[in-house]
């Protein structure tokens, strides 16, 4: 009996250490939000080996992965008609002849990183098979190929708790040996931000994004996708939740998608006000320089990347200018005023009208009142000023002003 309790508590202890370093290769993958780029928002089903090829060639010569975009993801439609006869997941070999783990070492070799997609229901929602009934097996099968990020999506799943769902997933893939990005793609309906901090890295908090700014009338049939602006309203008063390691997720960038100029600038400097991660939905082959600029500019992503990790506040909104603050590390904050109106708009500056504690998560001070700032127009070539002084911006039809601002001086 002594002998078989020895035995007891040391296999005990070996599974408690092999749980501890599991959850060890867990944190650290998302300390800032993930940046990198989903098949889905322009391509849907119509996904295959040579463009995922294609896209990780154009992340790096871009400059893209260069600026932060490692995760290059298949969303639906990878899968083969149905599981192996052993119940494991199998890609779709005309779509993928090479498979799974050879696109993983093409992508890993370019210095990159290879997220899947599956769905915690019965089916994906375009009605591939899901992972319900095979978590461990799915997990396995995507360490086994070198997968590196699982967005897990919420399609078909009728009389399943979600909170048990994904805790079961995150269980699957930690027993899985590999570190694996886990993002959670539940819609917000049943508000994971209260429950998964310990569960996955990020969370949907909204419905799909689709390709309008502003207008809901520009979706069509009986499944509409949401704004832009949309987006980010749901997304806005959910800041306390969101932290390193533990982030909000709006959902994936439209910008070079057809928007305007004015838009994609301000859809991608909202997202990085907002501590979102920062997938790309475009097709990086082709996007123009303009769109390129937009979306490798260090100094915005540099926002994003804070390691303080705070989301940005929508502090108040006048006559149509919203104006958002951001604690940063080291005493910094980010400003930006977003014209949400359909009018180029002039506004006035008072830096002592913004005196404000951020009580509700960094407990950080603005103290205009008491701190000389020196700021930066980072969508402006980077010009300096001083907070000393009232200024005056033009800002143009939905589109923003964005500031970095430094303290340099006491009153």
């Amino acid at each position: 009996m002594k002998f078989a309790m020895k035995h007891l508590i040391l296999l005990c202890a070996a599974l408690v250490g092999a749980a501890t370093a599991s959850a060890q290769k867990w944190e650290g993958l998302a300390d800032t939000p993930p940046m990198g780029w989903n098949s889905w928002n322009k391509f849907g089903c119509n996904i295959d080996e040579r463009m995922i090829r294609e896209m990780a060639d154009a992340l790096v010569d871009s400059g893209l992965a260069e600026a932060g975009y490692v995760y290059i993801n298949l969303d639906d439609c990878w899968h083969a008609p149905e599981r192996d006869a052993d119940g494991f997941p199998q890609c779709d070999t005309t779509r993928f002849p090479s498979g799974m783990k050879a696109l993983a070492d093409y992508v890993h070799a370019k210095g990159l990183k290879l997220g899947i997609y599956s769905d915690a229901g019965r089916t994906t929602c375009a009605g591939r098979f899901g992972s319900f009934g095979h978590e461990y097996q799915d997990a396995l099968q995507y360490a086994r190929w070198g997968i590196d990020y699982l967005k897990y999506d919420w399609c078909n799943t009728a009389d399943i708790n979600p909170k048990g769902a994904y805790t079961l997933m995150r269980d699957a893939l930690r027993a899985a040996g590999r570190p694996i990005l886990f993002s959670m793609c539940e819609w917000g309906t049943n508000k994971p931000w209260e429950w998964a901090s310990e569960v996955g890295h990020m969370w949907r908090t909204t419905g799909d994004i689709g390709l309008s700014f502003s207008d809901p009338k520009a979706f069509t049939g009986d499944w509409k996708p949401r704004t832009v602006m949309q987006n980010l309203d749901d997304n806005a008063r959910l800041r306390r939740y969101a932290g390193p390691g533990h982030w909000n997720d709006p959902d994936m960038l439209e910008v070079g998608n057809g928007m305007s100029v004015n838009q994609d600038r301000a859809h991608f400097t909202l997202w990085c006000m907002m501590a979102a991660p920062l997938i790309l939905g475009n097709d990086i082959r082709t996007m123009s320089d303009q769109t390129a600029a937009i979306l490798t500019d260090r100094e915005v992503i540099a926002i994003d990347q804070d390691p303080l990790g705070v989301q940005g506040l929508r502090y108040a909104t006048d006559n149509g200018i919203e104006i958002w603050f951001k604690p940063l590390a080291d005493g910094e904050w980010a400003f930006c005023l977003f014209n949400r109106t359909l009018e180029e708009r002039t506004y006035e500056i008072d830096w002592l009208l913004y005196c404000f504690t951020d009580t509700e998560v960094s407990q950080r001070s603005t103290a205009f009142d008491r701190i000389v700032y020196e700021g930066r127009d980072l969508w402006n070539g980077g010009k300096s000023f001083r907070t000393d002084r009232p200024r005056s911006v033009v800002i143009p039809a939905e589109d923003v002003v964005l500031y970095r601002l430094k303290p340099v001086a006491e009153r």
